[in-house]
């Protein structure tokens, strides 16, 4: 029996393992399926409708991050977890369908399909992680699955765009969905095998504790002026780490940017840097929590925003025929390979570095101090999340009126708050609130 319940939670803990990667899997193929969209006549070379996709991926979050945290609360983890990989499926089912109407209708469906895939992405952000700490038992051992589940979310977040502009190549008028069925396939068979991997192992929820969707609070985390501070960090935060890979897509797979030297395989090596970007953002996750136990949170911050606000104005300073190579994957093939790239676009990817430590760092530094209210917080950050979908579509209303580079300036401002919020926004200046 005891044999059977540990093979039980093997199975568990692999299956969360999948899901954390197909939360970073299905959320990073807006961009570069937006490249697509934005190729089609009917869009007109749009890169605000292009980023699209994206925005209503993190759109669902305003809706739905409270109540994911009350339907944990309400029905477990693992029959959230379970809503959760169904709605992913019929959010993956829709985008593919929309390969079938094309033009402005299946630009809608396709839409449509990122909007529940945001729901979808949501819950599962939502369960995923205190799931795989009740799978491990707690303590170090729950730590340890999380930060290997993170690995393997920043794994996938980089073999995605790699995965899609390898299987376009140069995108063109003629591009269609049906181009990237592959990617739609395994995110289907992905959330099909977990939904029925899930719906027979036994897992026994946790106790809530004391604290309730029911418990009435004398306060809330908007009355502590960190918190409040660190929400607003987490919503330019998102913006920023999202935002800067996907414009990078944009501009290296657009034909018409002279100077960038990509006329052939443009949205395949568009998609490779890219993904160098999640890539160093896996390496930086890998080193901070090497050094997490002897740097705090508050020195983290401040280091990796005044850094990434450098390489932002050096991006954005830098001429665009100022070339540099780089190694990069090529997937399909199963290689790498050196590539000329503007020095501009490898400036930005260093950003991936800086940006790997921000949300573990923001989370804690908005969170210091709360007590029984961090769990309403929470669920205040995941909504904040829709910043993911909102800053890229500012920057690439701008990209359409001064270009692809100088529209970085809403990624640099944002650093700069971040930068802010670590120097003299996160200080608790609301000690005298009762947290017990």
């Amino acid at each position: 029996m005891s044999n059977q319940k540990q093979n039980g939670s093997i199975i568990a803990i692999i299956t969360m393992m999948f899901l954390y990667a197909m939360i970073s899997f299905v959320t990073n193929l807006g961009a570069p399926i937006g490249v697509i969209w934005k190729n089609q006549p009917e869009i007109g070379g749009s890169n605000v409708l292009g980023i699209m996709g994206n925005f209503m991926n993190f759109f669902a979050y305003l809706f739905m991050g409270i109540p994911a945290g009350k339907m944990l609360t309400k029905v477990g983890y693992k029959k959230t977890a379970l809503i959760g990989i169904a709605v992913g499926f019929v959010g993956v089912l829709i985008q593919f369908l929309s390969g079938f109407s094309g033009g402005i209708s299946g630009f809608c469906i396709y839409l449509f399909g990122a909007f529940i895939s945001g729901f979808a992405v949501c819950i599962l952000n939502t369960v995923v992680n205190p799931m795989l700490n009740l799978l491990g038992g707690g303590g170090n051992r729950g730590n340890q699955l999380n930060m290997i589940g993170g690995t393997l979310n920043s794994l996938s977040g980089t073999m995605t765009p790699m995965l899609v502009g390898a299987l376009i190549g140069t995108v063109t008028a003629s591009t269609q969905m049906a181009d990237v069925n592959l990617v739609m396939y395994i995110a289907m068979t992905v959330f099909a095998a977990a939904f029925i991997a899930l719906l027979f192992i036994p897992i026994q929820d946790p106790e809530m504790g004391k604290v309730t969707a029911d418990t009435v609070f004398e306060h809330s985390p908007w009355a502590f002026r960190h918190c409040l501070l660190g929400v607003i960090a987490i919503f330019v935060y998102v913006g920023v780490e999202v935002g800067i890979p996907g414009g990078l897509n944009f501009y290296l797979s657009d034909t018409s940017e002279k100077g960038a030297g990509l006329l052939a395989n443009a949205a395949t090596i568009g998609g490779a840097v890219a993904a160098m970007y999640w890539l160093l953002m896996l390496v930086g996750r890998l080193i901070s929590s090497a050094i997490a136990a002897k740097v705090s949170s508050r020195q983290m911050m401040l280091c990796t925003t005044f850094i990434g606000m450098l390489l932002i104005i050096a991006a954005i300073l830098t001429p665009k025929d100022v070339t540099v190579t780089m190694p990069l994957v090529k997937i399909l093939e199963g290689s790498i390979e050196m590539t000329t790239v503007p020095m501009s676009a490898m400036l930005l990817v260093l950003v991936g570095l800086c940006t790997s430590v921000m949300w573990a760092s923001i989370f804690n530094l908005a969170t210091e101090g709360l007590g029984k209210y961090t769990a309403q917080a929470s669920g205040i950050f995941m909504m904040m999340v829709v910043g993911g979908g909102v800053l890229p579509v500012v920057q690439n209303f701008f990209a359409d009126v001064m270009g692809y580079m100088p529209s970085y300036f809403i990624y640099l401002l944002a650093m700069a708050y971040m930068f802010y919020y670590a120097l003299i926004g996160c200080k608790n200046v609301n000690k005298d609130i009762p947290v017990d």
